[in-house]
């Protein structure tokens, strides 16, 4: 029996969610990537959320509001991210759900951009070469010189270098030395002294630099006005990175945005023991 329920559960939440996908399609108020399943995306999502638990090891599904695993779920679709590509984690707050994207997850933003092909980030030790010059012509910052040693100390990293990469060119660079990513990570809520900025401060201080250099490249792109409202309306990494490396650790079974904001669609109200979400607002991020 609480098996049936469960499912009829999962079938309601999923559904509504899909429908209000599809409406929204219809009006042309939101699109996708050409390779963005909305079906796939939601199953996965809820096969991760069904092996959830919260941290005191409680069923995330049974915890949380029906009204806020449909707000997350519509959250994730709206930015077209997928959980089994860790661009995204859920993280439970109390009886509240919420979605926090990953680094992957900006990156896949920002990819949808005309022109985007990749966004890549290094870490900087004191050995390697690294020449960064203007180009007087087209405005914008270069590499005249990048030589990575081979050998180098996890205390010799000096700072981190982002790039978002066009078909034939460097469109966007962004280099950050440690004392800007440092008060960056002091942001979050571990100020930086979580185990994964202590044990791989060379990775951390890659994701750091990469949500710095997508956000600014997308504010500054001409065709981005949707994927800016997007990035600036979900909280960075940092912010819920202790929850985020949780996740990881879990494998994503015990669920983990830059600064926190209300996302633009209207919130879920159960209505006589139904699930149902609101009107999006006509300027949806899609």
């Amino acid at each position: 029996m609480k098996n049936e329920i469960k499912k009829i559960e999962e079938k309601q939440i999923t559904d509504i969610v899909f429908n209000k996908v599809v409406d929204l399609q219809a009006r042309g108020a939101i699109d996708f990537p050409n390779n963005y399943s909305v079906g796939n995306a939601l199953k996965s999502a809820y096969l991760i959320l069904q092996e959830a638990k919260t941290r005191e090891k409680k069923p995330v599904l049974q915890v949380c509001t029906q009204e806020s695993i449909a707000n997350s779920l519509l959250d994730m679709v709206v930015q077209g991210l997928n959980p089994t590509k860790q661009q995204c984690y859920f993280i439970p707050y109390g009886n509240q759900l919420t979605l926090s994207r990953s680094y992957l997850g900006t990156i896949a933003l920002t990819k949808r951009l005309k022109g985007v092909k990749d966004v890549v980030a290094y870490p900087i030790y004191k050995n390697d070469k690294l020449d960064i010059g203007f180009d007087i012509l087209t405005g914008k910052t270069k590499i005249n010189e990048f030589k990575p040693a081979l050998d180098h100390k996890a205390q010799d990293l000096i700072g981190a270098l982002g790039i978002v990469v066009g078909e034939n060119e460097i469109l966007y660079l962004e280099y950050m030395n440690m004392e800007q990513i440092r008060n960056a990570w002091n942001q979050g809520t571990m100020k930086g002294n979580s185990p994964a900025h202590k044990n791989f401060p060379d990775q951390m201080a890659i994701k750091t630099v990469i949500n710095r250099v997508c956000k600014k490249y997308v504010n500054a792109a001409d065709d981005s006005d949707k994927i800016a409202d997007l990035i600036s309306k979900t909280a960075e990494e940092v912010d819920n990175e202790l929850e985020i490396e949780m996740a990881e650790n879990a494998n994503a079974k015990e669920l983990p945005l830059d600064e926190i904001e209300e996302v633009e669609y209207e919130e879920i109200e159960e209505v006589d023991g139904q699930v149902e979400i609101q009107d999006v607002i006509e300027d949806a991020p899609f």
